[in-house]
């Protein structure tokens, strides 16, 4: 280890971060418990991918503190750009390197018990709400990462809808990375009680050009009866590497939508799991990528069917050029005892470019006879049929590969079932194909 990181994870030094916070007593434990777990864990092994020299660990995790604002026009442009020009600014919250520059809740919401708020703020304030979810969908000691990530734990966002309580609304959380060298380590805990609804989007981004790490955790609860739409569009720079981890537990007849723009230019490795634990619960994953340069992806999506009478779809779409290499899992898990559930997954992958890799693996996994499941995926080059029908048109080359890339993912974007997360990802698109 050099010097910084050594530094880094020196026991005084959590010890005195936590202390700063006013974080509770159980919380800072469990920081300590990812310091030690530090010590033996190893690496996640992501399927084909070697990490092992990934920079996943950057010096700077505590930065200059910020102003907060109190009006979305004076937000960075490029905030405003994820935001949209008529954003009211009611239901936002804005982090720049893990600091809360922006926060805003509608008094309507607030008088129905919902909580929005900061990470920090939500283990000052509501420590009882957020103790009983967090490590609860992904432990501490599963790998380094993680531990690492318990450890460092520095920004991110807790949302808690009270039971029968309608969000109609999406909360919007923005995430940057605006100082070089700066490691972001986000928690976000998403939980809807029993028959409520939200909808929540983040976005990350950065605002430098310069190296970064984010090693970032999403824990979303779905109580009986209840309804989240989960949606992300990431666009870190080239100089960030990426770990992480969404996952979701759904009770009986609940349901969690995902709707997942991996549009990274950095290395990453991202694992989006479900456990279907209630009878019939829900699950729908949709997840778009574009990869270029020399970047180097994982994808690796997994719904778990506990309960009798689930569903869980998987609908993965991913386009790669230059010599960027990608790897698409999707696995269907269907438990002993999961009777009539039904687990349907697709994975498909274009290649632009002679020199790009992907590979998509759609993966079946049956421990129960009574049940229906399905699979397909594809990974080809780009026609060149279709390439020369739209050049023969007078359409430059590129401008051919930008329609190509654009109808090759319109399926999955088209089916998308939050609209700011679609016209996010739209612009997203469009800017990696430019």
């Amino acid at each position: 280890m050099t010097v910084e990181t050594n530094t880094l994870f020196a026991k005084e030094r959590i010890q005195a971060f936590s202390d700063e916070r006013k974080e509770p007593e159980w919380f800072r434990a469990i920081r300590l418990n990812g310091l030690e777990q530090m010590e033996t864990a190893e690496l996640p092994k992501p399927d084909k991918t070697k990490i092992d020299k990934w920079n996943f660990t950057q010096p700077n995790t505590e930065v200059a503190k910020k102003a907060r604002l109190d009006a979305v026009e004076t937000l960075a442009p490029e905030i405003q750009l994820l935001i949209g020009e008529k954003h009211s600014g009611d239901n936002l919250l804005v982090q720049q390197d893990a600091e809360t520059v922006y926060q805003q809740l509608s008094g309507d919401l607030q008088a129905k018990g919902v909580i929005f708020t900061d990470f920090r703020t939500a283990l000052a304030e509501h420590g009882d709400k957020v103790k009983p979810y967090f490590g609860e969908a992904v432990k501490v000691n599963e790998n380094r990462l993680l531990a690492e990530h318990a450890a460092l734990v520095n920004g991110g966002v807790f949302l808690y809808v009270p039971r029968n309580v309608q969000v109609e609304v999406p909360l919007q959380a923005v995430f940057t990375i605006d100082t070089v060298e700066t490691g972001l380590y986000n928690h976000v805990i998403v939980v809807a009680e029993e028959n409520s609804s939200v909808t929540y989007v983040e976005n990350y981004t950065s605002l430098t050009d310069g190296t970064g790490s984010a090693n970032l955790v999403a824990e979303v609860y779905a109580a009986a009866g209840a309804k989240i739409a989960f949606g992300a569009v990431d666009t870190l720079s080239s100089g960030v590497t990426t770990y992480v981890v969404r996952r979701a537990h759904v009770e009986r007849d609940a349901r969690v939508d995902w709707a997942l723009g991996q549009m990274n230019d950095g290395d990453t490795v991202s694992e989006n799991t479900t456990h279907l634990i209630g009878d019939g619960s829900w699950a729908d994953t949709k997840t778009v990528s574009i990869g270029r340069g020399t970047q180097k992806q994982n994808f690796t999506t997994t719904i778990f069917h506990h309960g009798k009478h689930s569903e869980g779809h998987i609908l993965k779409h991913g386009v790669l050029n230059g010599e960027a290499t990608s790897i698409f899992n999707g696995i269907s898990k269907i438990e002993h005892g999961a009777t009539k559930s039904n687990g349907v997954q697709t994975e498909r992958v274009l290649m632009l470019s002679e020199k790009a890799r992907g590979d998509a693996n759609p993966i079946l996994l049956i421990d129960e006879d009574d049940v229906t499941a399905g699979h397909a995926a594809s990974v080809g080059q780009v026609d060149p049929l279709q390439m020369f029908y739209l050049m023969s048109r007078g359409i430059s080359r590129k401008e051919a590969e930008r329609l190509v890339i654009h109808g090759f993912l319109a399926p999955v974007v088209n089916q998308l079932p939050i609209e700011s997360v679609k016209e996010s990802l739209r612009e997203a698109i469009e800017r990696k194909v430019r």
